[in-house]
């Protein structure tokens, strides 16, 4: 169950970081149409609709990403302190009563917005020339199936959790740095830096006089 679970995550992962390339064409993009209309003089009528759908198309297959990685907001004012098993419910109860039912009809209706974006062969009414916009909407289906294959995999870590009492293992990916676990890896101890603190104030000192 639990190299299923981290398959998933894997999966999940990978989706978020391939998608994540869309930030540097986007940049690109953007700096390249603000040089063509400023300095060229040659705007483009179809930029703004790509980058809207460029960074839809990020934000939407973000999402399995982010839950993978525990990462959506969560108001931690009072959820920091609760027990494992208490958490652990409370996602459960959240994640069925509000979390299912919602990806559910985001990709149910994500469904029937692509399949009729497709038969009529849509384009963005914006401009005169607008781009295809079917391909943009085929995403919502998409993530929201992705989405909801994540969050399958965080409720059975809720049961887990409720039942052994601590969170399972998730995936490794690019973190915050944990100073903490720096720190044992260089073997480094607080002595130390306390100590390298006071030479360099005293060196300091010195370069004043």
């Amino acid at each position: 169950m639990q190299n299923l679970l981290l398959f998933i995550d894997k999966v999940s992962t990978w989706i978020g970081q391939f998608f994540s390339w869309l930030i540097v064409a986007l940049t690109v993009m953007i700096s390249w149409e603000v040089f063509s209309r400023y300095v060229l003089d040659n705007p483009h009528a179809w930029a703004f609709d790509v980058m809207s759908m460029m960074y839809g198309s990020l934000f939407m297959m973000a999402g399995a990403y982010t839950l993978s990685k525990n990462g959506h907001v969560r108001g931690d004012v009072l959820y920091g302190f609760f027990p494992p098993r208490l958490q652990a419910w409370l996602d459960l109860i959240l994640y069925i009563l509000f979390f299912i039912p919602g990806v559910v009809a985001l990709a149910y209706a994500g469904y029937g917005f692509a399949a009729e974006s497709w038969a009529i062969n849509e384009h963005s009414n914006i401009t005169a020339d607008g781009p295809p916009v079917y391909p943009f909407k085929t995403i919502l289906p998409i993530a929201g199936a992705f989405l909801l294959a994540q969050g399958l995999v965080e409720i059975v870590r809720c049961i887990v959790c409720i039942k052994q009492g601590e969170w399972p293992k998730r995936g490794d990916d690019v973190d915050e740095v944990d100073v903490e676990k720096l720190k044992e890896m260089v073997n480094v101890k607080d002595e130390d830096i306390a100590k390298l603190d006071v030479l360099v104030t005293a060196a300091g000192k010195g370069t004043h006089k």
